[in-house]
């Protein structure tokens, strides 16, 4: 992957401003018992363990983002399988995993997966590292300090802060509402509604667990919370706990990194690509090395189909040389030829539609913008076509 780097690090080198950084995991299984394991599995009365293991690979991917929601690339990529599933509750019950150091966990992952993003990127000061509460860890606050980067996380754990005689969740009680925030949502049922938000942030200084506080120093971080004002009918209250690295000053501050936490979703949708849209579960390989290289390569591509689903919604007027070659354009334009001739070549996302067409989208006046799905039926199905085409003109002859 290391060319797929280089790339996203010139696309990230060609736009200005804040540049989000995506980090998530997700699980690949696979029915073989030579792969790893991912975790102890169904229970089995045959099975000597008591369980049938379910075996795979577990992938750490690090999505670069703009603001607006386009993928740029994939900034750090790891695979990891476990030789033995212990089980985080029973490994709590014989010793505090905060006494054991982050060099010996699965959670290291993040910490890899930030500094190798940052390096890649060479510009950390316009990076913010965004997770979930997976991500709400004591050592990856002061990894992101010392590479000079940002972070925002969604919390966890009620740390200590200030003086250590009060806990995050104490101090965040005394600030007063400072703002609003309207969000359209749905409920379980599928029917929108409208969910006031109200907003809080304070600076607080947060300091390292007990059994780390000789290794570690205090961090100072802002806190914002975001909680849903009653209680709303079929489906949960939102409740927001944020903590980042960035100041705070107003509630439109608040608000848009709210925003972009909200973006973290993307990462989500670009491993539902991975495994839906490129099937790499269903691969027969046998081998951890061998999936590993096949997954790599399908992380490109399901880059490529994320990125060409975002830039038709945020930028349909550029260039169709962008995404598509020559050959590629001219056959596009003979499988769906113009109806009326018109005065300018057509852009990207007259391109793009027409690769929707080819995987099921109707392209009706009323219809929304083609999503992924449509996306990657219709590459597969127009990549078969070009080679087609390709093989066929080296047959018979242009």
């Amino acid at each position: 992957m290391a060319g797929h780097f280089r790339s996203t690090r010139e696309r990230f080198g060609g736009v200005a401003g804040t540049i989000l950084v995506l980090h998530d995991t997700t699980q690949l299984s696979y029915r073989r018992e030579n792969i790893g394991l991912l975790n102890k599995g169904q229970r089995s009365r045959t099975h000597p363990s008591g369980h049938v293991p379910l075996c795979g690979l577990s992938l750490h991917s690090s999505l670069v983002l703009t603001p607006a929601g386009l993928p740029l690339g994939l900034a750090a990529v790891k695979f990891w399988t476990r030789q033995a599933f212990k089980g985080t509750n029973a490994l709590k019950r014989k010793i505090n995993p905060t006494r054991v150091p982050i060099t010996e966990k699965e959670s290291l992952r993040w910490l890899l997966n930030l500094q190798h993003a940052t390096a890649l990127l060479g510009e950390p000061n316009r990076c913010v590292h965004i997770g979930d509460r997976e991500s709400d860890i004591y050592e990856l606050f002061c990894a992101a300090q010392d590479a000079g980067t940002h972070f925002l996380i969604r919390s966890c754990a009620n740390r200590r802060a200030e003086d250590g005689t009060t806990r995050l969740e104490a101090e965040m009680a005394e600030v007063p509402v400072q703002g609003t925030h309207r969000v359209a949502v749905r409920d379980c049922h599928g029917r929108p509604s409208e969910a006031v938000l109200e907003l809080r942030h304070r600076r607080v200084l947060l300091l390292p667990p007990v059994a780390k506080q000789k290794q570690y120093r205090p961090v100072e971080v802002t806190a914002i919370y975001a909680q849903e004002r009653g209680t709303p009918k079929n489906r949960d209250r939102i409740e927001w706990k944020l903590l980042t690295d960035l100041p705070v000053a107003t509630p439109a501050e608040a608000v848009e990194k709210l925003c972009w936490y909200a973006l973290r979703w993307k990462i989500e949708v670009y491993h539902k690509i991975l495994k839906s849209g490129c099937r790499v579960e269903e691969s027969g390989l046998r081998t951890a090395e061998r999936l590993v290289r096949l997954v790599a390569v399908c992380c490109i591509l399901s880059w490529r189909i994320f990125w060409m689903t975002m830039i038709n919604r945020i930028q349909p007027e550029a260039p169709p040389t962008v995404a598509f070659t020559e050959l590629e354009l001219d056959l596009l334009d003979q499988l769906f030829p113009e109806k009326t001739k018109a005065k300018a070549a057509p852009a990207l996302g007259s391109y793009l539609v027409r690769i929707a067409r080819l995987g099921g989208y109707l392209a009706r006046a009323g219809d929304p913008v083609p999503g992924n799905i449509v996306i990657w039926r219709g590459l597969a199905r127009f990549t078969d076509l070009t080679l087609g085409y390709a093989l066929g003109s080296r047959i018979v002859g242009n």
